[in-house]
C-alpha cells in the first residue's frame, strides 16, 4: 500500500472530493465577483476583484489569490507569492489556505520545507472538515516523523475522509482492512472500500476491484463490469490494468479476441514497467503487419495520453 500526500488544486465544482485535494468554493461564490470571474476563466479580473476583497479582510479572497499564483492562472506561476497569500488566509482561519500552505511546506515549494508546520496546518484544516487535510494528517500520524505515531487516530482521520468519498483514503482503508493493520481483518469491508474507491475513478482501486469482480471472489462474478474498470484504469496509464487488458484481448476472455488490441496494450504496459513473458511470446507470433499496426496504435495512444513517451521494443 502506497501513501501519498494530497496536493491542493482548486476545483470548478462547488465541492469535489477525490484522490487529490478538496477545494471548497464558498457558497456565496455565485454572488462573489472574484470567484464569479474565476469560474468564467477571467483570471486577471478575478485577481483584481480578489485583491479588492482581500483589502477588506476576506479570507477566501486571500486564498483565491494564492491559488491564482500557485497555478499560474492569469499571472506567472509564483509559489513564493502563493505561499504568502495562503499564509495570510490561513491566519484568518481559511481551511483551504491551511491545507494548501501545508502542502507547500511539506514539499518545500515556495517556502522552506517544514514538515512540522505542515502537520499543524493539516490538523487545523482537518478539524474544519476538509477531506484531503484529514487524509494528509492521517499520513502524518502514520509516518510518525514530526508527530508521535498513532495508527488508531490515523485510521479515524482516514475514515472521516472516506466518509466524504476521498478516493485515496478509501483505497488505503481497504488495504488496512485487508491486512488487518490497526484494525480487525475484514475482507468484506476491504472489498467495499475498494468498490467505493473504484467508483470514484481511483485507478489502483479499479484494477484491484476489477480482478475480484472478474474472478468472482467475494463478489458476484461480472466480467463485462470488470473489463470496463480495466479499460478505465488502462486509459489512465495504469500498467497493471494495461497488462490485464492485453491478456483479456489475447485470450478473448469476455471480449472478442483481438491480437491488435492485445499487442497494443502489452507494448504500453511493458514500457511502463509491467513485463509479461507470455505476452512477449504472443506478440512475437503475430505477423509483421500485425506487429507494425500494434506498434503504431501504441505510439498514437502514448502521444495522446502519456506525453508522447517512446515505446520500448
Amino acid at each position: 500500500m502506497k501513501f501519498a500526500f494530497s496536493n491542493c488544486k482548486i476545483s470548478l465544482a462547488a465541492m469535489v472530493i477525490g484522490a487529490g485535494c478538496t477545494f471548497v468554493i464558498p457558497a456565496s461564490a455565485a454572488q462573489d465577483p472574484a470567484y464569479e470571474a474565476f469560474l468564467e476563466g477571467n483570471y486577471l479580473t478575478a485577481l483584481k476583484k480578489a485583491k479588492e476583497a482581500a483589502a477588506k479582510g476576506d479570507p477566501a479572497a486571500h486564498t483565491l489569490i494564492g491559488e491564482l499564483y500557485n497555478s499560474g492562472l492569469g499571472v506567472a506561476r509564483d509559489q513564493k507569492t502563493a505561499a504568502e497569500w495562503y499564509g495570510k488566509a490561513a491566519k484568518l482561519g481559511d481551511a483551504n489556505a491551511q491545507l494548501a500552505l501545508g502542502v507547500l511546506l511539506s514539499e518545500g515549494r515556495g517556502v522552506k520545507q517544514d514538515k512540522a508546520r505542515a502537520a499543524d496546518f493539516f490538523e487545523k484544516a482537518a478539524g474544519k472538515g476538509l477531506a484531503s487535510a484529514q487524509y494528509n494528517f492521517a499520513l502524518v500520524l502514520i509516518e510518525g516523523r514530526v508527530r508521535n505515531p498513532d495508527l488508531p487516530a490515523a485510521i479515524s482521520w482516514l475514515e472521516k475522509a472516506a466518509s466524504q468519498d476521498h478516493g485515496q483514503a478509501l483505497y488505503d482503508l481497504a488495504g488496512l482492512y485487508q491486512k488487518g493493520a490497526g484494525v480487525a481483518k475484514d475482507q468484506v469491508k476491504a472489498v467495499d472500500f475498494l468498490k467505493r474507491a473504484a467508483a470514484l475513478d481511483h485507478a489502483s482501486a479499479q484494477v484491484e476491484y476489477a480482478i475480484i469482480q472478474f474472478n468472482g471472489r467475494g463478489v458476484e462474478k461480472d466480467e463485462p463490469a470488470a473489463i470496463k474498470l480495466f479499460k478505465s484504469a488502462a486509459h489512465k496509464g495504469n500498467p497493471v490494468a494495461q497488462n490485464r487488458l492485453a491478456r483479456i484481448y489475447a485470450h478473448g476472455a469476455g471480449v472478442k479476441e483481438d491480437p491488435l488490441e492485445a499487442a497494443k496494450w502489452h507494448l504500453l504496459a511493458r514500457t511502463a514497467g509491467a513485463s509479461d513473458f507470455w505476452l512477449d511470446l504472443y506478440v512475437a507470433k503475430l505477423t509483421d503487419k500485425q506487429r507494425t499496426a500494434a506498434e503504431k496504435a501504441a505510439e498514437e495512444w502514448a502521444a495522446a495520453h502519456a506525453g508522447g513517451q517512446v515505446l520500448s521494443r
